[in-house]
C-alpha cells in the first residue's frame, strides 16, 4: 500500500467533505478544529518512535474523528465518522486490520470510552489538547456558541461553564508527553474558569439583592395588570352573555307568537322581520366577541433560543410534549429578561383581545339599542297605517253600500 498517496487522499477527501457540507453553526467542530487535531496528533506522535503504518492510523483517525458532525447529532457523531472512514478506505483498497485500528482510535475520542494502546491515547489527547493550551478560553466560547446555534441545549453560559468545570475535573491526559506539557496549563485554565464563574455569580447575586425591591414592584405591577385584564375580560363575556340570552328569548317569542299572528295580521310582517333581524345580528356579533381563538399550539427550539414565543400562553404550547415544554420553561425561568418579556407579551395580547372584544360588544349593544327603537316604531307605524287606511266601498262593514234601498 502506498502510504504517501493515502496520506494525501485522506486530507483531500475530508477537506472536501467539510467544504461540500459547510455548516456555519459548527463554530467549533469544523475544518479548523480538525486540522488542529491532526497537527497536534502529529506533534504527539513525533515524540514516539512510530512506524509509518502507525502514523498513518493516527493521521486518518484525526482527519475523520469529527466528520460525523456534518451529518448527524453529536451523541452519535463518532459512529457516523467511522462509517464515512470505512467507505473511504474500502475504496482505497485498505486492509481490514488498518480499518479496525483507525476505528478504535476514532472511538477513543468518545467521552465514555477509555483509550487502549498508545495510538488511541495519542488521538484522544490530540482531540483534547486545547484543554491545557492558551487557546482554551476561545475554544470554550466556540463550543458554547455551537451549542446555541445547533439547538442542542437550553442553558445559560453559567450552566455551560459549570459543565465545563465538571468535565475538566474528570479529564485526564493519557500519554506521558501531553501530561508533561499540558497538565499545568489545564489546571490554570480550570482555576481561571472557576474564578471567573464565582465572580460572575457574585455579581449576579449582588445585582439581584440590589434590585430586589424593584423586582418585587415590577412583579406586583405585572401580576395586578394581568389580573385586571382577566377581570375586564370576564365582564365583557358577561355582557355578551346577557345580550345572547335576551335576544334568544326575543327570537323564541317571535317564532312562537308573532309568526302565527301574521296569518290574520299580515301588516305586521315587515316589523317582525326587522325585529328578528336585529336580534339575530346582535346574537351573531356577541358570539363573535366571545368566540375563542387558538394558535397552532407548537413552538420550535429556535423560538425559545431567540425568545420569539410566549410560553405563558397555552395557545402556544398545547400540542407540545411535556418534556419539551418543561425544558423550554426551565430555560425561560433562568433568563429573567425572557421571563419578563413573556409576561409583558401576555398582558399586551390580552389587551389586544380585549380591545377587539369590547369593540364587538359595543357594536352589538348599539345594534340592539337602535334596533329595538326601530322595531317598536315599525310596529307602531304599521298598526297606525292599517287602522287608518281608507275603507273600501264594497266592504261588508259599509252599511250604506250594503243597503238594498
Amino acid at each position: 500500500m502506498d502510504y504517501t498517496t493515502l496520506f494525501k487522499k485522506t486530507e483531500q477527501h475530508v477537506t472536501g467533505l467539510f467544504e461540500d457540507h459547510s455548516n456555519t453553526s459548527l463554530t467549533y467542530h469544523n475544518l479548523n478544529h480538525t486540522k488542529y487535531v491532526v497537527d497536534k496528533a502529529n506533534e504527539i506522535a513525533g515524540h514516539y518512535q512510530l512506524t509509518e503504518r502507525e502514523t498513518l492510523v493516527i493521521f486518518i483517525a484525526a482527519w475523520f474523528h469529527d466528520t460525523g458532525y456534518l451529518f448527524t447529532d453529536p451523541p452519535h457523531h463518532e459512529e457516523k465518522g467511522i462509517e464515512l472512514m470505512k467507505t473511504f478506505l474500502h475504496k482505497q483498497k485498505a486492509d481490514d486490520t488498518l480499518i479496525d485500528e483507525v476505528e478504535g482510535c476514532i472511538m477513543a475520542t468518545k467521552h465514555t470510552v477509555t483509550p487502549v494502546g498508545l495510538l488511541q491515547q495519542i488521538v484522544c489527547d490530540a482531540d483534547s489538547y486545547n484543554f491545557g493550551g492558551k487557546e482554551f478560553k476561545e475554544t470554550n466560547k466556540q463550543v458554547y456558541k455551537e451549542i446555541e446555534l445547533t439547538k442542542k441545549g437550553h442553558f445559560t453560559i453559567e450552566d455551560f461553564e459549570h459543565k465545563t468545570i465538571e468535565m475538566l475535573h474528570g479529564h485526564k491526559y493519557y500519554t506521558s508527553y501531553t501530561q508533561d506539557i499540558l497538565n499545568d496549563g489545564k489546571q490554570k485554565n480550570l482555576k481561571k474558569l472557576e474564578k471567573d464563574l464565582k465572580k460572575a455569580e457574585k455579581k449576579n447575586n449582588a445585582d439581584i439583592t440590589e434590585k430586589d425591591g424593584t423586582t418585587k414592584g415590577m412583579q406586583t405591577m405585572l401580576r395586578l395588570t394581568s389580573q385586571n385584564h382577566m377581570e375586564i375580560s370576564a365582564m365583557a363575556d358577561q355582557k355578551a352573555n346577557i345580550l345572547i340570552s335576551v335576544n334568544a328569548i326575543i327570537i323564541s317569542l317571535i317564532l312562537s307568537i308573532l309568526l302565527r299572528k301574521l296569518q290574520s295580521d299580515p301588516f305586521l310582517t315587515i316589523p317582525t322581520i326587522i325585529f328578528l333581524a336585529v336580534s339575530v345580528t346582535t346574537i351573531v356579533i356577541s358570539i363573535m366577541a366571545t368566540r375563542p381563538k387558538l394558535n397552532t399550539g407548537t413552538f420550535q427550539d429556535d423560538d425559545v433560543i431567540n425568545k420569539k414565543t410566549n410560553l405563558l400562553f397555552f395557545g402556544n404550547f398545547h400540542h407540545v410534549p411535556l418534556d419539551t415544554y418543561d425544558k423550554a420553561m426551565r430555560s425561560m425561568m433562568r433568563d429573567s429578561d425572557y421571563l419578563y418579556s413573556s409576561m409583558i407579551q401576555d398582558i399586551y395580547h390580552l389587551g389586544v383581545v380585549l380591545g377587539r372584544k369590547y369593540k364587538l360588544i359595543r357594536l352589538a349593544y348599539n345594534i340592539f339599542m337602535y334596533g329595538i327603537v326601530v322595531s317598536v316604531l315599525s310596529f307602531a307605524i304599521a298598526t297606525f297605517l292599517y287602522h287608518n287606511q281608507p275603507k273600501e266601498k264594497n266592504s261588508p262593514n259599509n252599511t250604506e253600500a250594503s243597503s238594498p234601498f
